[in-house]
């Protein structure tokens, strides 16, 4: 009886830091654009691109992404996909030019980034970030669509989170296995 007790309060007591740990992989994150302060700006090389920066990101519903930049002489314009190709700055669905602009991404899908100030888009200044839902990410390690390419089949990187929270799962289930 004594084993069964100890058995079963082992069980309780990893239960609860699986939980924990769980609950660590879920919560909403900010996301500083481009990783630093004024990134928001022409990018120097192909390679130096946001976009290069976001493929390498996962983006959740409810993770928030913020841009620091001189909101005296440029903007992020939020935009429809075909504006975003034709670096459309004429019917933006929002305007930002506080300098110091946080947007909650508050569903799963394609989010479209130009910026405001005249011929910056044209250089390359702009920036797609895909979001997944909770729904996506419960197919632990499964690739997140790429920004890279607006039409394309491309993924991103699988992401170490990801292969972690499955190894944890795995782990798991075998000490549960092993306990009962």
């Amino acid at each position: 009886m004594a084993v069964y007790s100890r058995n079963v309060f082992s069980l309780s007591i990893i239960v609860v830091l699986f939980f924990l740990i769980m609950l660590s992989f879920t919560e909403a994150r900010e996301h500083l654009v481009g990783g630093k302060n004024d990134s928001w700006k022409i990018p120097s090389s192909e390679s130096d691109s946001l976009n290069h920066w976001a493929e390498k990101r996962r983006f959740l519903v409810g993770d928030s992404l913020v841009w620091k930049y001189d909101g005296k002489t440029d903007s992020v314009l939020e935009v429809s996909k075909r504006d975003y190709v034709t670096c459309n700055t004429t019917s933006p669905i929002k305007v930002h030019n506080d300098g110091n602009t946080k947007i909650v991404l508050k569903h799963s899908g394609a989010y479209y980034f130009i910026s405001g100030a005249k011929g910056h888009c044209e250089q390359g200044q702009k920036l797609i970030v895909v979001t997944l839902s909770d729904k996506n990410m419960r197919f632990m390690g499964a690739p997140a669509p790429s920004p890279a390419e607006i039409d394309g089949p491309a993924v991103a990187p699988t992401s170490n989170a990801a292969t972690l929270k499955a190894s944890l799962v795995v782990a798991f289930g075998v000490l549960v296995g092993f306990l009962l």
